[in-house]
């Protein structure tokens, strides 16, 4: 019968079938195995980027940091900063509104002077619980 080899493990199992193979993958010592494969592979691929990242900055292909964000002050070279609210109609209450516009509703707010109906809450209605220990009050007009 043949044997059937775990890569992670580096053992072999003594026979390959799929109960053989599926006890030994939902094993401890298998799922650590894979654990610690994946994250030397992790610390692997991050020191390589590092390594690269290092290598392009020496050679002068990286002439600033990238993730450095730009210093108080200044701004971004070849970008305009445009005055506050340019190119936004004005809210209320800003200077320079024309006198008739009127404020932006909320579409789920009421008119002025109309009241929303009550929202109806079937718990409330019920009153407190009972204590603990005693049965509810019979239902009036309830099943006889």
């Amino acid at each position: 019968m043949p044997k059937y080899y775990c890569d992670y493990c580096d053992t072999y199992l003594t026979h390959d079938s799929p109960s053989v193979r599926k006890t030994h993958c939902t094993g401890r010592k298998h799922r650590d195995n894979v654990k610690f494969y994946y994250q030397k592979w992790m610390e692997e691929q991050a020191q390589h980027l590092i390594d690269a990242t290092t290598a392009a900055f020496k050679a002068g292909k990286i002439t600033n940091n990238p993730f450095a964000g730009p210093t108080p002050g200044s701004k971004p070279a070849g970008v305009s900063i445009p005055p506050p609210n340019m190119g936004a109609p004005p809210r209320p209450g800003m200077p320079n509104m024309p006198p008739y516009m009127q404020p932006m509703m909320n579409p789920l707010m009421a008119p002025t002077g109309i009241r929303p109906p009550p929202i109806l809450n079937p718990m409330a209605m019920m009153g407190p619980p009972p204590p603990l220990g005693q049965l509810p009050p019979p239902m009036m007009n309830g099943p006889k």
